[in-house]
């Protein structure tokens, strides 16, 4: 079933609701569905075809939700860009999609039209006079929904690329619709959640998690158009926002800004925070300094975004991010060196895998990396290889260890970086940490820790130090290379760029 006839379908039991806030400006279920209503009629009428792509070059604006309801009611499929793409990813994501409209900002054509050349793509800028505002002004809107069938694309969605050229994620119409009932299930929501959304729309984050979630129950989304912590502090503190989510990033910028400082926030009835692994120190500190018992996420874009959690009444167990959604996804922790599935309660570390109605059928204009092409991305029997290594305890509840990529290993013995990271955030001179491994004339590979200070006269003989006191930091988990920056480096969805860093820190 085409997802836009459940949008519809809530917009019209809430019409006289608000849908969507951003600043002053407020939009009505009624608003929304007519909105995307006459965009689908501008499309029909330049001849979109079932299954074209239609392009969003654009912040978290009004304008998005609507236009991406447009697109599906005319049948055609949403193609999310990142806004954060430099210039090479950013073509090739519209070029490689085949999209034959972008909309976009009016300060962002002059670089899409560098960028394209002569390709056939149409930019329909929003804002006065922009060709979407002109579209959906002029003519009638359409009661038509195009039909769909569940293996039809809805979103081609594109990974931020860090390791090379971005793929396209094919989301079908029942991957999107699977995943979002399930998190509606998962955790509770009803019409009467209002949701605040930091998290881009380009992300699943933002729009599988948070946004089309609240929409189909009739709730409320009041958007950020960029993230700043002191913003979402005072949007937080007078809207009273029960939903939300926070990527890892932010959810330590909030923590640093209230340590010390408590601002309460009590309206949170979930606030979901994910998008890499994060230390536990930060999620304690976001809880002295707010309140907030955040609830810990793991998925991926292949994943529709969703596919470990917590319910919202779930105590949470320190390192753990959680129990599979089993309604929709099925698991399995595979050892990296073969033999028996890990068994819940023991010792043992495998790479998850994952298939069921959530999981992606494979990646746009890229046979090769279909199920049963010998992709490595897939098991002969259908698995999704996630290439995340996790444990999991007697009760089901599974715990991020490390990328299966990114494992360090030093004199011959496996160092995960991210259980390093895990204790290095305890110290209180640092803000953030990455840790890679680096060149070593001996030991091959050292445990190399790239640290974000928390104050001014921070070295890495201090760091040093204090990490020669941590029973935790010894050994082979010692970090023999400490260097001391500004900021990490981060992909356009926000997540540490772990290549990045290996390249600048060989």
């Amino acid at each position: 079933m085409n997802i836009a006839m459940l949008l519809r379908r809530s917009a019209s039991d809430h019409a006289d609701r608000v849908a969507l806030g951003r600043d002053d400006a407020l939009v009505t279920y009624a608003e929304f569905a007519d909105t995307g209503a006459r965009f689908a009629a501008h499309l029909l009428a330049h001849g979109l075809a079932p299954g074209e792509r239609v392009g969003f070059f654009l912040p978290n604006t009004l304008d998005y939700l609507p236009g991406l309801l447009g697109v599906w009611q005319a049948g055609g499929v949403g193609v999310p860009l990142n806004v954060l793409f430099p210039d090479a990813p950013l073509r090739h994501a519209i070029l490689d999609s085949g999209a034959t409209a972008v909309v976009c900002q009016p300060d962002d054509v002059e670089r899409l039209q560098r960028l394209l050349g002569d390709a056939p793509v149409r930019l329909l800028t929003t804002g006065p006079g922009g060709g979407f505002t002109e579209a959906v002004a002029a003519g009638e809107p359409t009661d038509t929904v195009v039909p769909r069938h569940d293996a039809d694309n809805a979103l081609i969605m594109y990974t931020s690329g860090s390791t090379g050229v971005p793929k396209g994620v094919r989301q079908t119409h029942r991957n999107v619709t699977a995943q979002v009932e399930a998190v509606i299930d998962w955790y509770g929501i009803t019409g009467d959640d209002h949701a605040l959304n930091c998290m881009p729309l380009f992300h699943v984050g933002g729009l599988h998690l948070v946004s089309l979630p609240t929409l189909l129950r009739g709730g409320r989304i009041t958007f950020m158009g960029k993230w700043d912590p002191l913003v979402w502090l005072d949007l937080a503190t007078t809207l009273r926002p029960t939903y939300g989510g926070l990527i890892s990033t932010m959810l330590i910028d909030v923590g640093n800004r209230t340590a010390g400082s408590p601002v309460v926030l009590d309206s949170f009835r979930i606030c979901m925070f994910g998008g890499s692994r994060t230390p536990n120190t930060p999620i304690e500190r976001l809880a002295a300094g707010t309140g907030i018992q955040g609830v810990e996420i793991y998925g991926q874009t292949e994943q529709n975004g969703l596919a470990i959690s917590y319910r919202p009444d779930e105590k949470r167990r320190t390192g753990s991010m959680g129990r599979p959604l089993s309604q929709v996804v099925e698991t399995r922790l595979v050892p990296p060196t073969g033999g028996p599935d890990i068994e819940p309660g023991s010792d043992g570390v495998g790479e998850l895998w994952v298939r069921g109605d959530a999981v992606t059928p494979g990646y746009w204009n890229r046979p090769d990396l279909e199920p049963g092409a010998g992709s490595e991305k897939w098991s002969d029997d259908g698995w999704f290889r996630t290439g995340d290594l996790m444990s999991c305890d007697a009760d089901g509840y599974l715990f991020y260890v490390d990328r299966i990529d990114d494992m360090i290993v030093s004199g011959g013995e496996n160092v995960f970086p991210q259980m390093v990271e895990e204790h290095l955030a305890e110290c209180p001179d640092i803000a953030e940490v990455a840790v890679i491994g680096t060149a070593h004339e001996r030991w091959v590979e050292q445990v190399t820790a790239i640290v974000v200070p928390a104050k001014e006269g921070v070295t890495a003989e201090s760091i040093a130090e204090w990490a020669s006191t941590h029973p935790d930091l010894r050994g082979i988990s010692r970090p023999r290379r400490i260097e001391i920056v500004e900021a990490l480096p981060r992909t356009g969805s926000g997540k540490l760029n772990r290549p990045e860093l290996r390249k600048e820190y060989p």
